[in-house]
């Protein structure tokens, strides 16, 4: 168990003025079995002139705002205290065979499995392609427990992989990952749920923060944390289980999630429409302050 302060900034500055906007934010995290959510506060400057929050379709806190005042920059400021827990030891071994997926879910009643059949589909960053089922079956061979199989395919990623934010953006083609092996949490995170939906094996992006900790005897450097992303895998009776193919791991208690979907468009951390504005710098800072129990 853990105790987290979550300080996110996010400042645009503009070249021309703005003459007003429209946006949504993704930056509350969740109370799952995960995590509890204490507290979030959110402060924007200028000052919305309309504001609120609601649930998405996905179950998300998503916070929406209009400013409507002319304005050169905006600042979007969330401060979040979360619980997180120490996850239950999973025997991978024990959990469905890959293959048997797909039908159990289709000839269930229960909730939970008919819920998992929207994250089978392609959506807006991931198509199918054959491409995808031959790096699965990499690691998917015949018989094997889901989870022990989406286990190597996460370290594979992890150590095969070059973690390189130079080398993509946003609109980077799955593609081009696979073949150049190079990208960020967020193109990993794409790659993986495409292979795993190529075999009809439910798969859900997760957006959130990971606590990082400085070289020893080294002081953390304030906003050094970031916003990441990882995938979450579905099993009946099981239920999801989260994978972080950026660092090849299953996540432990120093994730903290604040947004599912089915990629990386279902859960953008801030987007918006504005008027005018002309080019603009974006700028991020996160914290995430580790707090004693």
């Amino acid at each position: 168990m853990a105790d987290f302060k979550v300080i996110h900034k996010t400042k645009y500055s503009y070249d021309d003025t703005v003459a007003y906007c429209h946006n949504m934010a993704h930056m509350y995290p969740l109370t799952t079995s995960h995590q509890d959510c204490f507290r979030t506060h959110v402060t924007v400057n200028p000052k919305p002139v309309v504001s609120s929050f609601r649930r998405d379709y996905f179950g998300n806190q998503v916070f929406l705002f209009s400013v409507e005042d002319p304005h050169r920059s905006l600042e979007v400021v969330v401060e979040s205290t979360v619980r997180t827990h120490q996850s239950l030891g999973i025997d991978l071994s024990k959990s469905t065979p890959w293959e048997n997926i797909y039908s159990l879910i289709h000839e269930s009643t229960l909730d939970a499995d008919l819920l998992s059949i929207e994250y089978i589909q392609p959506s807006s960053f991931i198509a199918a392609k054959q491409s995808y089922s031959e790096f699965a079956r990499l690691f998917f061979t015949d018989g094997k427990p889901v989870y022990a199989a989406a286990l190597e395919m996460t370290t594979y990623i992890y150590q095969t992989f070059q973690y390189d934010p130079k080398a993509t953006s946003i609109n980077t083609p799955i593609d081009q990952v696979l073949n150049e092996r190079k990208g960020v949490c967020q193109d990993f995170s794409h790659l993986m749920i495409a292979a795993l939906r190529s075999l009809r094996i439910p798969a859900r992006y997760v957006s959130g923060y990971l606590e990082t900790l400085p070289p020893p005897g080294t002081q953390k450097l304030q906003g050094s944390d970031a916003t990441h992303a990882w995938v979450s895998v579905y099993c009946p009776i099981f239920g999801w289980l989260d994978f972080d193919p950026t660092n090849g791991k299953i996540i432990t208690e120093e994730y903290i999630i604040t947004a599912v979907g089915r990629d990386y468009a279902d859960v953008s951390p801030l987007k918006g429409i504005l008027f005018g504005g002309g080019k603009h710098k974006l700028k991020v800072e996160v914290d995430v302050i580790r707090e004693q129990i």
